[in-house]
């Protein structure tokens, strides 16, 4: 291990709570678990989501520092295979211990055995995508705005190409919520995006569940985005059961609630790689 005394991230956690998770990490890294979002944090944010691919960088900074402490979580809101798939994370040296957490945890993606676990889709979903196309037109002709599958587990409606995404988005959040109220799902609110899903999981519950079956005493979390609120609540949770936790925003003008409760902010994808570049050159 690198001599930690006279080694730091560049930038340091800002908060008391930050910088005593970061010496936690460097000093027992078999015991760190290391949960990262995917879109917006290790992947850039695009105008369209099937475009959206892992920074070039972040494969290889996620097998350098993988090996290294306990375990390493991709939690993300897309069906898992997709994450995989888009993150390029299937066959790579130093990357046995990645689980990628779909469906915020419904779905799970091990990199040992490549083996995919899912249970069956919320009948909820279906109801609900077949009522959209209405809905939208109720809520008045907004060139622009798209709607995404996830593999009948959640629906999404995008507003950034609209003529005005925020207007849109705004104007389509009360009914896409009466929406799924009426078949028992919820709304997930997100970077001019709204996301229709089940209730009872998110980003917090299985930021939690990976750290009880890891056993990790210290945990690194990164996100950039409003569904990431839960795992950033999850991690607080942690440190007043007394396990430090660093609580990364992969910086966005768009999300000011994240980087407001962050103890680290970072400049986007480019910014997360380049934490991970760094942890993983302290650890020698």
């Amino acid at each position: 291990m690198g001599t930690q005394e006279t080694h730091s991230t560049d930038p340091e956690p800002t908060t008391p709570a930050g910088r005593e998770a970061l010496a936690a990490i460097l000093a027992r890294p078999s015991r760190t678990l290391v949960a990262l979002d995917f879109d917006g944090t290790l992947a850039p944010i695009v105008e369209n989501p099937q475009d959206a691919r892992a920074h070039p960088d972040a494969v290889p900074a996620l097998a350098a520092l993988a090996p290294k402490v306990a375990a390493v979580a991709v939690i993300t809101g897309r069906p898992a295979e997709v994450a995989v798939r888009h993150g390029g994370f299937a066959g790579v040296d130093g990357l046995a211990h990645l689980a990628v957490l779909g469906h915020y945890g419904a779905e799970r993606w091990d990199a040992r055995t490549g083996t995919l676990n899912a249970p069956a889709p919320h009948p909820g979903v279906a109801a609900a995508r077949a009522e959209l196309p209405g809905i939208l037109t109720a809520a008045g002709d907004r060139p622009g705005v798209w709607v995404e599958e996830k593999g009948g587990r959640a629906v999404a409606v995008h507003t950034r190409r609209a003529d005005d995404p925020q207007a849109a988005f705004d104007a389509l959040r009360a009914p896409l919520t009466d929406l799924a109220t009426r078949h028992g799902l919820i709304v997930e609110p997100g970077r001019l995006v709204l996301e229709l899903r089940p209730p009872g999981m998110d980003k917090g519950v299985a930021l939690l569940d990976h750290v009880r079956e890891t056993g990790a005493r210290s945990v690194l979390y990164a996100g950039d985005d409003l569904g990431d609120l839960p795992a950033f609540a999850a991690v607080e949770k942690l440190r007043s059961d007394g396990v430090p936790g660093l609580l990364v925003c992969s910086g966005s003008t768009e999300v000011g609630a994240l980087a407001e409760r962050a103890d680290l902010v970072v400049d986007g994808p480019a910014g997360v790689v380049r934490l991970l570049r760094e942890l993983a050159a302290q650890l020698g």
